[in-house]
């Protein structure tokens, strides 16, 4: 699948190293090369494991998947508080929904884009409501979270390094020394609703085999304020990014609306 996608068909291979170049200026042409390259392994081993996530046995999940710090879990159960999870787009987030299966929260919803592909539509649900998960659309997850009580048995996973719709593109900030819309849906939760904000650090130990860390957000004062989640969040992950550069999606076209942004903090 490597060479075939990288030698031959070179799947967004432009945009790829286009991220690449603006997000390290510092970096040679040849670093560059070699996190591109291999990007486009990693890339593929995604491919395979999203077919494995539709069979995979949640014994073998757990094996494959190793979720360090969970007692963030059992203390927000603790506080009755319900949590937001905020992963980005690191190899292999598919790969969280066991969690459900370890953790003391009765019920686990991952959020999830529409797409317009009706087939893909489908398989993405199917995959996501593995292991007694529901899956819930983004437009859908914020009325759920108000009607749902905030007692600290329910655990909402978002990706949360999506690109903003063109229309919503209301906040940006700098992230990969570039300037950088974001998603503030969550954000806007986080100054509204008491919940426990934390960020999943994912590793790729071997193919196959990953580990992902929680690490849990607090406020800098007695509440959030606005944009402060969000402004943490990519903070982290960008640290994550640094840590290990080919493990991130960078054929996501993520900054196609930065021209777009309303509000920019630097």
């Amino acid at each position: 699948m490597f060479f075939i996608n990288y030698y031959i068909v070179g799947y967004r291979k432009k945009e790829v190293l286009e991220n690449l170049k603006n997000s390290f200026p510092d970096k040679s042409d040849q670093e560059i090369k070699d996190i591109s390259k291999k990007f486009f392994s990693n890339f593929c081993d995604y491919l395979a494991e999203m077919l494995k996530a539709f069979t995979i046995s949640e014994t073998e999940s757990r094996v494959r998947m190793q979720h360090l710090n969970q007692d963030l879990f059992h203390k927000a159960k603790a506080e009755g508080k319900n949590i937001i999870l905020l992963s980005g787009h690191v190899f292999n987030w598919e790969w969280f929904n066991a969690l459900t299966t370890i953790v003391p929260q009765n019920q686990s919803f991952p959020v999830y884009r529409k797409m317009s592909n009706i087939f893909w539509e489908k398989k993405i649900k199917m995959i996501r409501n593995r292991f007694n998960n529901q899956s819930l659309e983004a437009n859908e997850v914020i009325k759920h979270i108000f009607r749902n009580p905030n007692d600290g048995n329910s655990i909402y996973m978002f990706v949360a390094d999506q690109t903003p719709n063109v229309h919503s593109v209301n906040f940006g900030l700098n992230f990969l020394n570039q300037k950088t819309p974001a998603f503030v849906g969550y954000d806007k939760l986080s100054t509204r609703i008491d919940m426990v904000f934390i960020y999943c650090e994912m590793k790729k130990v071997k193919r196959g085999f990953y580990q992902v860390n929680y690490h849990r957000i607090y406020p800098d004062g007695e509440k959030f304020v606005e944009h402060e989640v969000v402004k943490k969040f990519h903070r982290l992950l960008e640290n994550t990014i640094n840590k290990r550069p080919d493990n991130w999606l960078w054929s996501h076209r993520r900054w196609k609306y930065k021209d777009s942004i309303k509000n920019y903090e630097a």
